[in-house]
């Protein structure tokens, strides 16, 4: 009996051992489906979370920008009522128009101003294509080459956004005889 005693602890043996190995290899493998489901988790809530700073910065600037398509549509008024101060000027008879015309002029300039919506300096300023729109070259002396000389139509910003560039007339270098 002792034989057959030693026998059966011998297979005891064996079984717990290799039940203890099935438990270390299994364990390995659920530490490492752990690992890679934290991993694709962590991933996931990163995306999560830049989906939602896209879509907060995109709604803001939508409603940052949303005047933008009516300050384009008023601007030709601007423009007009620029032209009729200008024409109004050269005339003394009109003088209580041109006065009417200019207080219409700075309210709409006032609204202008309420909505972020800046005119853009330009005379004086260096050419900058990105807010400039150069529609002639001018020989001077006066000027360094690329500075603006002559403003032609007034640009406008909407807080950092270009609603309409400048046209301008930009000075090149004096031709030498």
């Amino acid at each position: 009996m002792n034989e057959e005693s030693q026998s059966q602890q011998d297979e005891q043996d064996d079984e717990a051992a290799a039940t203890e190995d099935f438990t270390a290899e299994d364990s390995t493998a659920d530490e490492e489906r752990i690992q890679q489901l934290h991993d694709k988790w962590l991933r996931a809530q990163a995306e999560l979370d830049n989906f939602r700073k896209r879509a907060r910065k995109e709604l803001e600037d939508e409603r940052r920008y949303r005047d933008l398509p009516l300050l384009r549509d008023l601007l030709p008024v601007v423009d007009n009522l620029q032209r009729a101060m200008e024409a109004a000027e050269q005339n003394a008879e009109n003088e209580s128009l041109l006065h009417g015309v200019k207080i219409v002029a700075d309210q709409l300039h006032g609204v202008f101003k309420q909505h972020d919506c800046h005119p853009i300096q330009a005379l004086g300023e260096p050419f900058d294509p990105n807010l400039h729109e150069a529609i002639q070259q001018q020989p001077t002396d006066e000027h360094p080459p690329g500075t603006v000389v002559y403003v032609t139509q007034i640009g406008y910003l909407l807080h950092e956004r270009v609603v309409r560039p400048s046209q301008v007339i930009v000075s090149t270098a004096a031709k030498s005889e």
